[in-house]
């Protein structure tokens, strides 16, 4: 099975987020991630929704969105031709200088930034591909995560292409 990327314009109002999740559910999908914010059009917002499945999963699933009254346009979203990317905080345990000069060097090679300090921790903001998200975890494993919040994955399309909106809603 393929992961997809699936971007949604949608009108911003109450309960859109639980039926196009519950969807999803009642077709037995299981959603790997789902992002939901404004766009730059007031009323309307964007979800990113990434979920398993072979192509014609994916097209059952693009024409029950498609036949939403809230959705004003479904995109599948190739992975390659795409900019997606996903954000961290990581609360990792740091109890002395040695371990909190090692996380600082690791944060600064992934880009990363301390945005939180106190004697027993740092806190980390990663930004990037979920892979590099991933690697990361694994390189401060051995300190000790205490806490961590990942945002799920957010994406739009590379070049000149873009979801638009066609009619006015």
């Amino acid at each position: 099975m393929a992961q997809h990327l699936i971007a949604c314009l949608v009108r911003d109002s109450p309960g859109v987020l639980h039926r196009i999740s519950g969807l999803f559910a009642r077709r037995g999908f299981n959603i790997d991630s789902i992002t939901e914010g404004p766009t730059a059009k007031e009323g309307v917002s964007r979800m990113t929704i990434i979920v398993q499945g072979d192509e014609k999963a994916l097209e059952q699933v693009t024409k029950q969105l498609n036949k939403q009254i809230d959705v004003i346009k479904v995109s599948d979203l190739p992975p390659l031709d795409s900019v997606i990317k996903e954000l961290c905080l990581i609360k990792i345990n740091a109890h002395n200088q040695d371990d909190k000069a090692k996380i600082m060097k690791y944060a600064e090679t992934f880009k990363g930034k301390i945005v939180d300090a106190n004697p027993q921790n740092l806190t980390v903001e990663v930004t990037g591909s979920p892979n590099k998200l991933s690697a990361f975890i694994e390189m401060i494993k051995p300190f000790g995560i205490k806490e961590m919040s990942r945002t799920g994955i957010t994406a739009l399309a590379r070049g000149p292409k873009a979801t638009e909106i066609k009619k006015d809603h």
